[in-house]
Parts: structure tokens; C-alpha cells; sequence
């Protein structure tokens, strides 16, 4: 064996991870660039349709978009009329985004295919073993949220990607 650092990227966690983000995006990208849809824009697309109308930096924190780069899709999906945008009433600087009609209508047809490739991508695996696959990542998350807010400044921790 070389003394040479080496990683394989066959058990490497964050390759696996993203390979597996990766064959989704793929494979999905067709359906949602029918719509004129990126992933980033579906994201929040399907984070609206769970929670309703929200604060613009709530959907960003829940999506893992960087408040810029949520403030340009929301823009986008605007001038698509799949969402609509209004200051909020308490406060003027924050902006509440939420789903029109056409972008309702428009969720309720992606969700299934977004549920197909979930299924095909979890196919034999025992319930068992996908809620600690989930709880695991969860967690996971957290931890890396976590040493973000430990070894840099302040930020949203809202990431695109």
C-alpha cells in the first residue's frame, strides 16, 4: 500500500449522496424542463405546496437555496404565474411567496413522477431500514449545519446545490 493519501469514493459518503442526487436530477430534469422548470425552482415549488405561503427566507432555509439565489427563482417563477409574491404586513422588508392556481395545478402533475423516481430509487429497501436512512440524513444535516455556524461567520445556512 502507498503511502499516499488516497479516498475511495465507492464508500465515501458525500459521493454517494450526491451520486444518488445525481441519477434524480437526471432523470427528472426532462420532466420539469417541460415546464421551464429547474430543480432549484421545483424545490420550491414542492416546499410551497407542503407548508403554503411563507416567508421568502423560510422557503430558502427549507430548500437549501442561498436568500439570493431564492430571491432570482422566486422572480422567475412569478413571471411564470406559478407563484405570487406580496411585502408582508408586519413587516415591510419581508416578502411572503405563495403557489397561484397554475402553480397548484402544476405541482399536483410533477408530484407523482417526483414520487416514481423516489420509489424506483428506495425499491427493496425495508421500511426499516428507509426511516433510518432518513433519520440518519437528517441528522447529518444538522451536523454539518452545525460546524458551518461553528468555523464561519453568520450566515444562512441555505445553500444552493
Amino acid at each position: 500500500m502507498s503511502d499516499r493519501p488516497h479516498l475511495d469514493l465507492s464508500d465515501y459518503l458525500p459521493y454517494l449522496i450526491n451520486r444518488i442526487g445525481a441519477a434524480f436530477v437526471a432523470r427528472y430534469e426532462s420532466d420539469l424542463a417541460q415546464s421551464g422548470l429547474s430543480i432549484a425552482m421545483w424545490r420550491v415549488l414542492a416546499a410551497l405546496s407542503t407548508s403554503g405561503a411563507q416567508r421568502q427566507i423560510d422557503v430558502a432555509e427549507s430548500t437549501s437555496i442561498e436568500v439570493s439565489t431564492m430571491s432570482r427563482l422566486v422572480t422567475r417563477l412569478v413571471s411564470l404565474g406559478l407563484v405570487s409574491r406580496t411585502r408582508s404586513d408586519t413587516n415591510n422588508r419581508e416578502v411572503n411567496v405563495e403557489l397561484t392556481p397554475k402553480g397548484r395545478a402544476l405541482v399536483s402533475r410533477l408530484i407523482p413522477r417526483a414520487r416514481k423516481l423516489e420509489a424506483d430509487a428506495i425499491a427493496g429497501l425495508p421500511p426499516a431500514e428507509l426511516a433510518i436512512t432518513r433519520q440518519t440524513l437528517r441528522r447529518m444535516y444538522d451536523n454539518m449545519a452545525g460546524v458551518a455556524d461553528e468555523t464561519q461567520e453568520p450566515r444562512n445556512l441555505a445553500k444552493s446545490g
